[in-house]
């Protein structure tokens, strides 16, 4: 991929033969590291142990199609998922998981289709990590506000001020001492609580 710097862990679920084939479009530059294993219940366990940026799932499995492994992944990880399934049943697989969010592409599936899939994957990844962030940025702020709020009501159980006088404090405060309104709630909380 050009101007790319970010790389993508991949597990790859499959046989060995379809691993060879596929491990050739997934140069170290762009796709590292990169795990193979035989079944989902072997997926299943890595996945516990460490997260992963895609996904590719070459059904049917040894122990199951791949369909629930698919949506279960899918579901539970914010990872790109990519199932492959036989052209005669490739209609019927894509409208059961399309829904949440797993791509699929019907076998025998040429090799450059194959590389636009992996593409695709790097976009649906990084936006799920924009939307992580933003998730994660929201979570600090909301965190913030309770924290501050809560040094209101300190501030109003042990100084008797009213609520708004309790948020101007907290803002002069800030201020004047040129720290965040994070940090003076911290304070407050920590010179009146036990």
């Amino acid at each position: 991929m050009i101007f790319q710097e970010q790389t993508y862990s991949v597990l790859v679920v499959s046989t060995q033969k379809f691993f060879e084939t596929v491990s050739q479009m997934l140069p170290g530059s762009e796709y590292y590291p990169v795990l193979t294993v035989g079944n989902a219940a072997a997926a299943r366990r890595e996945m516990l142990s460490r997260s992963f940026d895609l996904v590719i799932i070459n059904a049917p499995l040894p122990d199951e199609f791949g369909t629930r492994f698919a949506i279960d992944t899918a579901r539970r990880s914010n990872c790109a998922v990519l199932l492959l399934v036989r052209g005669d049943v490739y209609e019927e697989v894509n409208a059961k998981v399309i829904s949440h969010g797993v791509f699929t592409l019907s076998k025998p599936t040429p090799s450059q289709m194959l590389q636009q899939g992996l593409k695709w994957m790097c976009a649906a990844r990084e936006r799920l990590r924009c939307l992580e962030e933003k998730a994660s940025s929201m979570e600090e702020k909301m965190e913030e506000i309770r924290l501050i709020n809560r040094a209101k009501w300190v501030l109003i159980e042990h100084l008797k001020m009213s609520e708004e006088d309790a948020h101007h404090f907290i803002e002069r405060q800030a201020m004047d001492r040129c720290l965040p309104k994070r940090e003076i709630a911290q304070g407050i909380i920590k010179t009146y609580t036990p």
